[in-house]
């Protein structure tokens, strides 16, 4: 069969929450935009469900915040979990400057499947299922599209900037030879449905118990259920027997009763490989990678899709007229780098000190206590509300080009931020202080 050839000005690879919002961003934008996502839907159970108030705010900003709260979703104003016996809440989110003050949970293909109808209204927008990204076209140093295994064979697609949002597996930074910084990560993630009542709690950021993490997130009647375990254990666990894994379950999360034998085979269980990495540089001539195929990060603090959805907005700010021109430079690609790097370190930064401390939840495999630096910690006045604003706003929140913005910062507001400010710099020396225990074998996280 002969190979198709098609022409675009951006051709973005991969249809996850970086692909679709820059997608729709850019047509949005007059931009011609192809976007190629390899599946024939979006249905994937291990993909994050956390809509933050930042992303959240994107919506309002593009005027279909309306329309996405019609979407069966659930909200939560406040983060915690329970440690031991202990339940904590460790961000509130009430506060929050933004329009929608809560957590949106809600499944990602529910997600993806609004932003590409909003999408599809936009006649410059032509979204490819099952279109696979096998390979780059490289002509004298410089990308020039990409080739694709289509239901009809294969395809050529020709562009002016290709756009790698393809993921954790990025083959398109495979394909362009990025170099890779690694971090190490000591956890994986198994991920798997159990039934939910009414009655159940609503702890986002797990249950710590027993040498274990079990993290449930709410999806109408059934939880999407994450442990946290070692990483490298699972051929371990699953020699140990399915009884054995059933009998973990209802000893972190008694209440889940004799729901834990709805896991009945280990098919019934994926394993999420965690990994943290970035690259060192993120652009080539005619090629630029954003979401996690530029960054990988971990399911703490269920941050993935709300980093990559910045990542489209800052991509479609910067480069949105200059595709329309036909003049994208390569240092208009390094911007992007620039602008969005700083708010990736600082997220993965905390994310591999997280990991830190789960590593001493698993030397401990008994009934946990939680310690008394977790319990002051977590009642410092006003430190769930900065916690909030860190993870729910982020550290440089981007904001669709032109749209109306929040009242510029007034004196009071500064003085708040300022005192938050001070008040998560004694978090940190405090959890510093921690580590510090960690690591003299206190056990305290």
């Amino acid at each position: 069969m002969p190979t198709q050839t098609l022409e675009t000005t951006c051709c973005v690879i991969g249809g996850g929450p970086a692909g679709i919002m820059l997608g729709y961003l850019l047509a949005r934008a007059g931009v011609a935009v192809t976007v190629l996502e390899k599946h024939n839907d979006f249905f994937r159970d291990f993909r994050g469900d956390t809509i933050h108030p930042s992303t959240l705010e994107v919506m309002y900003e593009l005027g279909i915040l309306e329309d996405f709260l019609q979407v069966p979703h659930q909200e939560l104003t406040s983060a915690g979990g329970i440690y031991g016996d202990y339940p904590f809440t460790a961000a509130v989110t009430t506060s929050l400057p933004t329009h929608c003050k809560f957590i949106a949970l809600m499944p990602q293909w529910d997600f993806l499947d609004f932003l590409a109808g909003k999408a599809r209204q936009f006649p410059s927008f032509n979204l490819r299922m099952q279109n696979e990204a096998v390979d780059l076209i490289d002509e004298g140093g410089r990308i020039r599209g990409v080739k694709a295994q289509t239901p009809d064979g294969t395809a050529e697609i020709r562009a002016d900037l290709v756009i790698g949002c393809d993921g954790r597996q990025s083959r398109t930074r495979e394909a362009a030879k990025f170099a890779v910084q690694e971090f190490g990560v000591p956890i994986d993630v198994l991920w798997f449905r159990i039934s939910r009542t009414s009655d159940d709690p609503e702890q986002l950021l797990g249950n710590i118990n027993y040498g274990r993490v079990l993290i449930l997130i709410p999806r109408g009647d059934y939880f999407q259920a994450g442990l946290v375990i070692r990483k490298g254990s699972f051929d371990e666990i699953k020699r140990l027997g399915l009884d054995q894994f059933q009998q973990t379950l209802r000893r972190i999360a008694p209440y889940l009763g004799d729901r834990v034998e709805e896991v009945r085979d280990w098919d019934q269980i994926r394993l999420l490989s965690v990994q943290i990495n970035r690259l060192r540089q993120w652009h080539r001539p005619g090629l630029l990678c954003i979401g996690d195929a530029a960054h990988a990060m971990s399911p703490v603090f269920g941050v993935g899709i709300n980093l990559a959805i910045q990542d489209a907005v800052a991509t479609a700010n910067l480069l949105a007229d200059a595709l329309r021109q036909g003049r994208v430079t390569e240092a208009l690609l390094a911007s992007v780098q620039q602008r969005r790097e700083f708010p990736t370190r600082v997220i993965q930064f905390m994310q591999i000190n997280a990991h830190k401390g789960l590593q001493t939840v698993f030397r401990n495999p008994g009934p946990a206590k939680a310690p008394w630096q977790l319990k002051v910690a977590v009642n410092i006045p006003r430190v769930q509300h900065v916690m909030a604003r860190v993870i729910g706003v982020g550290v440089r929140p981007e904001h669709i080009r032109g749209a109306r913005k929040q009242p510029a910062c007034d004196g009071q507001l500064l003085k708040k931020i300022a005192i938050g400010a001070g008040l998560l710099a004694g978090g940190v020396v405090l959890m510093a202080r921690m580590a510090r225990g960690f690591r003299r074998g206190y056990g305290w996280i």
